[in-house]
C-alpha cells in the first residue's frame, strides 16, 4: 500500500490574474474613462493603484476641476455600486451609516442603511461637516464594516472611498482629524488644466447642456466583481523583497526625525505605501517592486500625514519638498 498525502484546503478566494492581464484590465479603464476626462492621467492611475490596494483617496483640487465627475466614470467602468454624499454642516451620523426604525406595524427595529453600504463612496467636500460626522467614516475606511446600536455590519469587500475637499476657501470647512487623514492611502492635488487641455474641453463639452454623464459619454462598463477581485489578489502576490520592505521602513522613520516635521508618519503609513508600491509593480508590468515604485508614490502617501514644525511653516518650507528631499536622502537598496 502507498501512503498518500492528504489533499489539503481548497484555496480560498479568485484565481490571479496574469501581470498582463492586470495591465490589460488598466488599459481598458484608462481608455473608457479617457471619453469623458481630459489629462488627469496620473490621478486616474493613482485611483488604480488604490482599488487595487484596497485604499482611499482624498482628492483636492479647486471648484470646476471635475473631481465628482472622475469618481463617477472610475466607478461607471467598473460597474460598481456608486453614492455620493453632500458634505455640509448640519450632516449627522445617522445620515451617512443609517439607523434602527421602529416598525409600528412589526413592533420590531428595521434597519434602514445609509449611503456608505455601496462599493464606490464619494465624499463630497468632506471637510465642510464638524469632526464628529467626519469620524462615522473612522471604521468603515479601517474595517470596512460600521456598528450601528451595537451590531456590527459588513461593508462590500473592494469599498472604496474616494472624498474632495477644496483647497481655496477657509470660511466653513473644518480640518480633516489626524485620524481621519492617516485612514487615506493617498492626497491627489487635481490642479486646473493646461492650455492645450482646457481648450479640449471646451470643444468637446462646450454644446453640450446640463451636467455630463458617463453614460450619455458613451462610458461602458469593462470589468466586473469578479476580475476586480482577481486583478487585487494579483497585486497582493507581487514580491517585496527584504530590501524593499527596509527602505520603506527607514524613509518613514526618517519623517519622525525630522526638524522641520513636528509630526511624522505612522507604521499604517509604512503598510500602505508598501500596498500601493506592489499595485504600481503590477500596473507596470512587473511582479517584483523596485525602489523607484515606493520613489514614485512617497509623496501621495506622506504629505497629509505630516505637519511642519513652527520653525519650518515660518520658513516657509513645504511638506512635498521635505518628503522628496528625504527620498533623496534614504539609501535605497541596489
Amino acid at each position: 500500500m502507498t501512503d498518500t498525502a492528504p489533499a489539503g484546503p481548497a484555496p480560498l478566494g479568485p484565481a490571479p490574474l496574469g501581470i498582463a492581464e492586470v495591465g490589460r484590465f488598466a488599459e481598458a479603464i484608462r481608455g473608457e474613462i479617457a471619453k469623458a476626462i481630459v489629462g488627469q492621467a496620473e490621478t486616474v492611475d493613482s485611483l488604480l493603484i488604490a482599488l487595487l490596494s484596497r485604499g482611499h483617496v482624498l482628492l483636492e483640487g479647486p471648484p470646476g476641476t471635475a473631481k465628482t465627475f472622475l469618481a463617477q466614470c472610475f466607478a461607471a467602468t467598473l460597474g460598481l455600486d456608486f453614492n455620493r454624499i453632500q458634505f455640509t454642516p448640519d450632516l449627522m451620523p445617522g445620515d451617512i451609516l443609517g439607523s434602527n426604525l421602529f416598525n409600528f406595524q412589526t413592533s420590531q427595529f428595521t434597519l434602514t442603511r445609509g449611503p456608505i453600504f455601496c462599493d464606490l463612496l464619494l465624499a463630497d467636500e468632506i471637510n465642510r461637516t464638524p469632526p464628529k460626522t467626519q469620524a462615522a467614516l473612522l471604521e468603515a475606511m479601517q474595517e470596512r464594516r460600521v456598528t450601528l446600536d451595537g451590531a456590527p455590519h459588513a461593508l462590500p469587500e473592494h469599498f472604496l472611498v474616494v472624498a474632495t475637499q477644496n483647497p481655496i476657501e477657509s470660511q466653513g470647512v473644518y480640518p480633516l482629524p489626524e485620524a481621519q487623514l492617516d485612514r487615506f492611502l493617498f492626497k491627489l492635488l487635481m490642479p486646473y488644466p493646461s492650455l492645450e487641455e482646457e481648450r479640449a474641453i471646451v470643444t468637446r463639452f462646450g454644446e453640450r447642456k446640463g451636467l455630463p454623464d458617463p453614460e450619455a459619454l458613451g462610458i461602458a462598463r469593462v470589468a466586473d466583481a469578479a476580475t476586480l477581485a482577481a486583478a487585487v489578489a494579483t497585486v497582493g502576490g507581487v514580491t517585496l523583497a527584504e530590501s524593499v520592505v527596509d527602505y520603506i521602513v527607514r524613509l518613514v522613520r526618517a519623517t519622525r526625525e525630522s526638524p522641520d516635521l513636528s509630526s511624522g508618519a505612522s507604521p499604517r503609513a509604512a503598510v500602505l505605501l508598501a500596498g500601493a508600491a506592489r499595485a504600481r509593480a503590477a500596473l507596470d508590468g512587473r511582479d517584483y517592486v523596485v525602489p523607484d515604485d515606493v520613489k514614485a508614490l512617497a509623496v501621495a502617501v506622506l504629505r497629509h500625514r505630516l505637519l511642519l514644525s513652527p520653525a519650518a511653516e515660518i520658513e516657509g518650507k513645504q511638506v512635498e519638498a521635505l518628503v522628496a528631499q528625504m527620498v533623496e536622502q534614504t539609501e535605497a537598496p541596489r
